[in-house]
């Protein structure tokens, strides 16, 4: 039950809803408290909602557990970056790289996590004391021309982020309201790009900030907007830079394109000598190392478009764009390494920047390649046979417990092997965990249809759960392939037994009382008595016997009759 809620909980986190996630993970945390992967996860799916303090206590627990296990470390480094505590996430990295020296993702955290630590000691940003504390939120609310956002999700959502780290304010200097705000802080005015003063908002505005309508006498008293005055200096300059440095850009795109990958590089190597604000210049010199085969490089430039995008607040598709190619790059290797952690780990990383549907799809056909990695290594058809003979002696020492622990693994070593999943179906039988031995009593049959055991072993565990006509069909099924099998031919003959009392109306009044509350519960009985033609023919059967034998000379009806029969729905004397 612990692995099936896990399941969910892995694809609710790929799919994106990490809500779900996070409620999947804790059903099976509630199940297997002391597995360190299941803290490990819900980890992931807090720090993807952006809970890091959340986040940071269950990768705690992970390293409590596992104190061995790098990712734990990974997760840990990823709360305490999440919350701004730059030092404490370059310890936990630097310990997990101690224990898995070769962990991509640890690396790439530690590289993360010195750069940030970096940029807060090297730019304190000089509007941080204005965002701390719950004095912003009392200003705020004090405030009329601001009061009204605090009822707009989403402009509460941007405050929190600047309270939690002010150089965000960088990526919201756009947004009319966070000016606004950042004015009644600091107590000046601030004014929009086009000069206009903030506009005040009433409390019951929506959470896009109305358009002011100026009346016309104010609009003519506006001074007309002046001439741009001509670029010179320092801007012109770096203008005329960028430019230079997007010509070698098409010049390599256009060499890119032939596959004339050297002059490309040579291009783009340009490009970023000439212009180190645009990471677009790295990523694409990455993806033309991807196309070389050279893996290596491919991860250095995607590794540096990472540090410098962070470092110039870059488009959040940019940087994710990056750690894509990165991961692809690593998958290529994988195909050598057989380690798709790394690549799992990085593709992640790539969808908290940005859910891009590709990133997604690469990501499923990494964790895909990844499980079917483990099946082949641990595929092992003489470690099978020999679990499988292990549980066989438990079984007859009726140790059924242990018996189905050995018969599990042998499936594990060998799952295409019908043997062990027919003697678990026969353990499972013998502990009454009927629906399980079905299952596997169904999938001993799939993967032999002339398996005679299977055919035994499903028509048992019908016949223990009083479905007699089911069980009576899969013996006759299985007399089909094997028509002398002795173990076949006593399960039909049992199966009679059960029918012809019925039939006779010999059945005890706890007997038919409990197959008549199975049979209500049979969607086939349901139907039958649901049917209006069958409702008429068992109103005859009561008030009109002769129209009622002519009912029972049709072969349809009188084969759903005895299905009543024997469900104890209709008795007949």
């Amino acid at each position: 039950m612990a692995d099936e809620a896990k399941a969910k909980g892995n694809a609710a986190f790929s799919s994106g809803d990490f809500t779900s996630a996070v409620n999947h993970f804790t059903d099976a945390i509630n199940l297997s408290p002391t597995n360190h992967v299941l803290f490990s996860n819900r980890s992931a799916a807090h720090a993807s909602l952006h809970h890091y303090e959340e986040a940071l206590s269950d990768a705690k627990k992970t390293v409590e557990l596992k104190p061995d296990w790098g990712k734990g470390y990974s997760r840990l480094g990823a709360a305490y970056l999440g919350l701004n505590q730059f030092e404490e996430a370059i310890d936990a990295y630097t310990k997990g790289i101690e224990i898995d020296p070769s962990n991509e993702a640890l690396k790439s955290g530690l590289s993360d996590a010195q750069a940030s630590a970096s940029r807060s000691r090297a730019a304190p940003n000089p509007f941080g004391d204005a965002f701390q504390g719950p004095e912003m939120w009392a200003k705020l609310t004090a405030d009329a021309s601001t009061r009204g956002y605090l009822k707009q999700p989403d402009f509460v959502n941007m405050m929190q982020e600047i309270q939690k780290n002010p150089s965000n304010i960088n990526l919201y200097l756009k947004d009319q309201r966070v000016m606004q705000a950042l004015g009644v802080l600091l107590n000046v005015q601030i004014r929009t790009q086009s000069g206009d003063e903030v506009e005040e908002v009433q409390e019951d505005e929506m959470a896009v900030p109305r358009t002011r309508k100026e009346p016309e006498v104010e609009k003519k008293k506006r001074e007309p907007v002046p001439e741009p005055e001509p670029e010179f200096g320092e801007d012109k300059e770096k203008k005329e830079r960028k430019q230079k440095a997007l010509k070698e850009k098409e010049m390599g795109n256009a060499a890119y394109k032939k596959k004339d990958f050297e002059t490309a590089i040579k291009h783009y190597s340009t490009a970023m000598e000439i212009d180190d604000e645009d990471i677009s210049y790295i990523t694409n010199r990455a993806a033309v190392h991807l196309e070389m085969g050279k893996y290596d490089e491919c991860i250095k430039d995607c590794d540096k478009a990472v540090e410098r995008g962070r470092e110039l607040r870059s488009d959040y598709k940019m940087v994710a764009k990056a750690l894509t190619r990165k991961g692809t790059a690593l998958g290529k290797m994988a195909k050598v390494s057989k380690d798709y952690e790394p690549v799992i780990e990085t593709y992640q990383k790539a969808l908290t920047e940005h859910r891009n549907p590709d990133t997604l799809k690469r990501l499923n056909e990494a964790e895909r390649a990844k499980k079917e990695l483990e099946q082949q290594e641990y595929y092992d058809p003489n470690i099978g046979d020999e679990e499988r003979e292990k549980g066989n002696e438990f079984f007859k020492e009726q140790k059924y417990p242990d018996a189905v622990k050995h018969y599990t693994e042998a499936i594990k070593r060998n799952p295409k092997d019908p043997r062990a999943y027919s003697n678990r179906a026969a353990c499972y039988t013998k502990l009454g965990a009927m629906p399980e031995g079905l299952k596997d009593a169904e999938k001993c049959i799939e993967l032999d249809p002339t398996f005679s055991k299977g055919y035994s072993r499903k028509g048992a565990v019908q016949f223990f759960m009083k479905e007699y006509d089911n069980a009576m069909e899969t013996y006759q099924e299985g007399l089909k392939h094997d028509p002398n099998n002795q173990e076949l031919l006593d399960g039909v003959r049992r199966c009679v037994q059960q029918i012809n009392k019925a039939n006779r109306g010999d059945l005890t009044p706890e007997e038919l009382k409990e197959r008549q509350a199975k049979g209500m519960q049979d969607p086939e009985i349901q139907n039958i008595l649901t049917d209006p033609v069958m409702r008429q023919v068992l109103s005859d059967l009561q008030e009109n016997p002769a129209a009622a034998q002519k009912h029972m000379q049709n072969p349809m009806v009188m084969n759903k009759i005895q299905k009543l029969i024997s469900s104890g729905i209709v008795q007949m004397k």
